[in-house]
C-alpha cells in the first residue's frame, strides 16, 4: 500500500449519465466532482463510457493534486423502483482510476433497494 491520504469515490452511474464525486475519508469535505454533463455537449453521450473515462481521469488528476493516492470506491446505480445495474460509465470509469495511479482499497455497491416502498410503474404498451 503506498503512502498518502485516503479518499472516498462515489460514482453514480446511471443509462443517462455518470457522476464522480471525491470526498476524503469522512465523506464530509468534497475535494472534486464531475459529471458527464460537463464533458460533453451531445446530451445522448453523457452515459457512454467514453465520457465515464474523460470524467474519472479529471478526477484522478485532482486526486494527485490533493496527495490522495488511496481510494475506497462506491458504485451506484439508481435503484428504487428502477433499475439495480449501474450504467455503462461504472466499469470504465474504475478501470481509468486505477490506470491513473490511484490505489483502490475497496470497491462496494450502495445502490439503493426498496424495502416496499412505492408501487412500480405500469408498464408501457404500444397504442394500436
Amino acid at each position: 500500500m503506498s503512502s498518502g491520504k485516503t479518499g472516498i469515490v462515489n460514482i453514480f452511474a446511471s443509462r443517462n449519465n455518470t457522476i464522480i464525486v471525491l470526498t476524503d475519508e469522512t465523506g464530509a469535505e468534497i475535494i472534486a466532482k464531475c459529471s458527464g454533463g460537463q464533458m460533453t455537449k451531445s446530451q445522448h453521450k453523457e452515459g457512454s463510457p467514453y465520457i465515464a473515462t474523460k470524467i474519472a481521469q479529471v478526477i484522478a488528476e485532482k486526486a494527485r493534486d490533493r496527495g490522495v493516492r488511496n481510494i475506497h470506491v462506491k458504485i451506484r446505480a439508481p435503484g428504487g423502483n428502477l433499475y439495480y445495474n449501474p450504467g455503462q460509465g461504472a466499469e470504465s470509469s474504475l478501470k481509468t482510476l486505477t490506470r491513473a495511479g490511484l490505489n483502490v482499497l475497496s470497491i462496494s455497491n450502495t445502490t439503493p433497494v426498496p424495502h416496499d416502498g412505492c408501487r412500480k410503474q405500469k408498464k408501457f404498451r404500444k397504442k394500436k
